[in-house]
């Protein structure tokens, strides 16, 4: 058995960033119970992330298929609804190995995020007693604070474009793993909705990449699930995780493709 917390608790997405690999996730928008967890392991994705922001989806819904995706060696993350330590650290003490936090402007906002996600000396996270993450068995504060702090990814989305222009401030803040663009909020804020190939869109991703590459950061790329060749574009250009849609989107799409193949047997 491992002797410590840091032996028990790995993040193979941090692991596999640290690789320069790229990292494939799945958002859990719809799926209430833990095969989901299982499901996206058995389909090849390294992570997933619960998302909490857009949907009704429960905390204890959110905690039970967080701790399934660590049983089995996948990432689990979830998207707060907000940056405030209410949100961050209940998701975090109920099994996420990371927070995806939403529209972050500055580096102010960012710094919040890190406070509420991270134990002393890196923030200010409180001890809320055995952790499923290391299988809740207990161990030294100190050697907890570190281990966890050490696993735990606090990822920043950027969805506006004050983000992008202040995305070398916000990337140098300590305790700030990613940031994660959320292009459909951001082309929607910058008055281009559905945009998706306006050079404006290329701009923000190789300004935020270069930020991040400045000061050790990793650029994630969200909102491009229906664009496959734009998100291949980012990736070649240092993007190395990529957001690849929800369940909902995939039940959905094959769904639609099997009721269609069965009408179209009719016509033929």
């Amino acid at each position: 058995m491992p002797e410590g917390p840091r032996g028990i608790v790995r993040n193979n997405v941090k692991e596999k960033l640290a690789r320069g690999e790229v990292v494939a996730s799945m958002t859990v928008r719809l799926t209430r119970s833990i095969e989901i967890a299982r499901l996206a392991k058995t389909a090849g994705f390294d992570s997933i992330y619960v998302d909490v922001e857009h949907s009704s989806l429960s905390l204890e819904t959110t905690s039970q298929i967080c701790i399934a995706a660590l049983e089995i060696g996948i990432a689990p993350f979830v998207r707060v609804p907000s940056a405030r330590p209410e949100h961050v650290s209940r998701a975090l003490d109920g099994g996420a190995l990371g927070v995806i936090a939403p529209h972050i402007r500055s580096a102010e906002e960012a710094r919040e995020v890190v406070v509420s996600a991270k134990y002393p000396p890196l923030g200010g996270r409180s001890a809320g007693g055995a952790l499923p993450h290391l299988h809740y068995r207990s161990f030294p504060a100190a050697e907890v604070n570190a281990a966890m702090n050490e696993a735990t990814m606090v990822v920043v989305q950027f969805e506006t474009a004050d983000a992008v222009e202040r995305a070398d401030e916000i990337a140098a803040v300590e305790g700030v793993d990613m940031v994660l663009m959320g292009t459909n909020d951001l082309l929607a804020d910058m008055g281009i909705p559905g945009q998706y190939e306006h050079e404006r869109v290329r701009d923000a991703y190789a300004r935020t990449l270069a930020a991040c590459r400045k000061h050790g950061k990793h650029v994630g790329v969200g909102g491009l699930a229906t664009r496959p060749k734009l998100t291949a574009e980012f990736v070649k250009m240092g993007a190395r995780y990529v957001s690849t849609g929800t369940d909902l989107a995939f039940l959905l799409a094959e769904s639609s493709v099997r009721a269609k193949q069965v009408h179209e047997m009719a016509l033929k």
